[in-house]
């Protein structure tokens, strides 16, 4: 497969508070990949990235609000498998020791090429295709990147909820979240009773297989994974 063609697939969100650079950025390189969204500042961001659910993470390092790598903690924390690139200025390169601890896959100084930045992200495509087919309870797997579930490789029709719903108990520690983060992160926002919680957790077992999602009694669920 080609380069072009790796990148087409991915999705991609730049934070950068700076909107000429984003915009040039995205003039640039933005037509190689599927989506190419951008945010101006970390918590905007933050919201980007629950809703986009993207592929790789692009953020400057100093912005208001939130810092690149304050946003990039919060994301490692729902998702710890997401790339996460930093862009930094000169005068930054002090604070990059810190991307360090919460996992940055690589940073570029600017000014730099974008050919640079689309050569990286071609190679990081690569790795993302082939680490994104997990295993789950037998015969069930799940796509990370396109967030689809599958029975003996057919694909099982989820809406977008309950497809999320799988992903966010995969990325979760020991594969479990609480009641009330569930209601959190797929329900943002609203108000969720335990009624209504209780039922969409019941349409997706129907859908899929009772013994994926364990109960852990009134406390959460958890994803069952080989």
């Amino acid at each position: 497969m080609s380069c072009q063609s790796r990148l087409s697939k991915l999705k991609v969100l730049l934070v950068e508070d700076e909107k000429r650079l984003a915009q040039l950025l995205k003039n640039a390189v933005g037509d190689y990949f599927a989506e190419f969204e951008i945010a101006y500042d970390g918590i905007e961001g933050l919201k980007q990235f629950r809703k986009m659910k993207p592929d790789v993470v692009i953020t400057d390092i100093t912005m208001p609000k939130m810092t690149g790598l304050e946003l990039a903690e919060k994301i490692k924390k729902e998702n710890p498998h997401m790339p996460i690139v930093i862009l930094s200025a000169y005068s930054d390169k002090e604070k990059l020791l810190g991307a360090i601890d919460v996992g940055v896959v690589k940073y570029f100084i600017k000014p730099f090429d974008p050919e640079e930045l689309l050569e990286y992200l071609c190679s990081l495509a690569e790795k993302i295709k082939k680490q994104s087919l997990v295993q789950l309870l037998p015969p069930f797997s799940f796509d990370l990147q396109s967030e689809q579930l599958f029975k003996k490789g057919v694909l099982v029709h989820l809406s977008k909820r309950e497809s999320r719903f799988i992903s966010l108990l995969y990325h979760s520690p020991n594969h479990y979240l609480s009641n009330e983060a569930i209601k959190e992160r797929l329900w943002e926002g609203e108000e969720v009773s335990d009624e209504r919680l209780r039922t969409f957790i019941k349409r997706v077992r129907q859908k899929s297989d009772k013994g994926l999602i364990e109960n852990v009694s009134g406390q959460g669920y958890v994803l069952i994974v080989r």
